[in-house]
């Protein structure tokens, strides 16, 4: 058996984000899912990059604010308290609109947790090409 517990105010943001992401399941030895937490200002974006996963679900839980993620069909405003799931290959943009009048948080948790999957999109080019999330 094995537990643990993090603050994860104390787990230290990524230096190359657009907005602040700390990742939760690195701090606490997670190796079969990705658990990160995101707090992006108005006009900031939550992941890297518009992109698709090859292997990996993903989910975001908003724990405040709105969400907006952007998909080649539309753009959806997913609410605090709601959950949006995306599937292996779809593409998606997860982000803070500018317009926005406060700064949205939310977790993002995927599975499996693997490195190198995360592929670039381009609405106008459906072949894309390798970028880590």
């Amino acid at each position: 058996m094995g537990y643990r517990v993090v603050d994860a105010d104390s787990v230290e943001p990524e230096s190359d984000r657009p907005c602040e992401c700390r990742k939760l399941g690195g701090a606490v030895g997670l190796s079969e899912m990705a658990i990160n937490r995101f707090r992006a200002e108005p006009g900031e974006q939550a992941p890297l990059a518009y992109h698709s996963h090859e292997t990996q679900e993903e989910a975001f839980y908003v724990l405040s604010g709105t969400l907006s993620v952007e998909t080649p069909d539309r753009t959806y405003e997913v609410a605090e308290g709601s959950l949006f799931a995306v599937d292996p290959g779809s593409p998606q943009r997860a982000y803070n609109p500018s317009d926005a009048t406060e700064a949205v948080e939310l977790l993002a948790v995927g599975a499996p947790a693997v490195d190198g999957d995360a592929v670039p999109y381009e609405p106008d080019d459906e072949t894309g090409g390798n970028a880590d999330d």
